[in-house]
C-alpha cells in the first residue's frame, strides 16, 4: 500500500489544523512529525506539546521522527502526547536494540532511520525488531533539500534483505520527494513517502497529495 506522509515541518504553523485537514482530504494516511533538537541536527523544531495538539486535530496516525540525541529520554513523553509511530536514528542510539525495545514497550509502531552516509548493513541485527525503516534521502535538519540519488541503492538493498529474511517491515523515505522523482523512488521499492515542500510549498495541499499518490501508485505497477 502506497502512503503519502505530509511533513508538517513545511506547513504553516499558524494554519496547522487547516493544513492537516487539507492533506487528509487529499488522501494522506499518515502525518510525519520531525522533531529536531539543535544537537543531532542543526535545527530546532517541536516537542511533545505540538504532538499533543496535533493529536486533538486529527485522527491520522502521527509518524514522529526523532532527530535528537538521547531519544530514550523523550520517547515516553512523545508516546503520552499521542504519537502512533516513533522512529529513531541508528546514528543517535548507543544501544539501538534497547531503544527500539523501549518504543515497542509503549505499544507503538517501531521505526529505525539511517542517514545518507550510513550503510544498510548497520541495521542487520535489528531488522526483525522494526515495523518500518526510514531511509533519509537528504542530510537531516532542514526541509527543501535536493534528493540524494544513492538513497535508492539503500532502498533496493532493504527490499532484498526483507525478502531473503522473510521479514515484514515497510520502507519509508524522507527528503527531496517531488513529482519528478517519486515514480523512480516507488519503483525502487518505497511504500511510504514523506513529502514536505511538494505538499505545502505551493498550490492546494489536497491536490498535491492526490497527485503524488497517483504517480507513486502507478509506478509500483511497473516494479520488476
Amino acid at each position: 500500500m502506497i502512503e503519502i506522509a505530509p511533513s508538517i515541518l513545511s506547513a504553516d504553523f499558524a494554519q496547522l489544523g487547516d493544513h492537516v485537514r487539507a492533506a487528509a482530504a487529499g488522501g494522506a494516511t499518515l502525518l510525519h512529525v520531525d522533531v529536531m533538537d539543535g544537537h543531532f541536527v542543526p535545527n530546532i523544531s517541536i516537542g511533545p506539546p505540538v504532538v499533543a495538539s496535533l493529536r486533538k486535530a486529527t485522527e491520522l496516525p502521527l509518524d514522529v521522527h526523532l532527530m535528537i540525541e538521547n531519544p530514550d529520554q523523550y520517547i515516553p513523553a512523545f508516546a503520552d502526547a499521542g504519537a502512533d509511530w516513533i522512529s529513531v536514528h541508528q546514528e543517535a542510539c548507543v544501544h539501538l536494540h534497547r531503544t527500539l525495545g523501549l518504543i515497542r514497550s509503549h505499544n507503538l509502531n517501531v521505526g529505525v532511520v539511517i542517514n545518507p552516509s550510513t550503510p544498510v548493513g548497520t541495521l542487520e541485527d535489528v531488522l526483525d525488531m522494526v515495523d518500518h525503516v526510514l531511509v533519509m534521502s537528504v542530510n537531516p535538519g532542514f526541509g527543501g533539500q535536493k534528493f540524494i540519488p544513492m538513497a535508492l541503492d539503500k532502498v533496493r538493498k532493504l527490499v532484498v534483505a526483507r525478502a531473503d529474511r522473510r521479514l515484514n517491515f515497510r520502507i519509508e523515505i524522507d527528503g527531496g520527494i517531488i513529482a519528478d522523482n517519486i515514480a523512480d523512488v516507488a519503483r525502487a521499492g518505497v511504500e511510504i513517502f514523506v513529502a514536505g515542500n511538494s505538499v505545502y510549498g505551493k498550490g492546494d495541499p489536497a491536490e498535491n497529495v492526490r497527485h503524488l499518490r497517483k504517480l507513486a501508485t502507478e509506478a509500483t505497477l511497473q516494479r520488476v
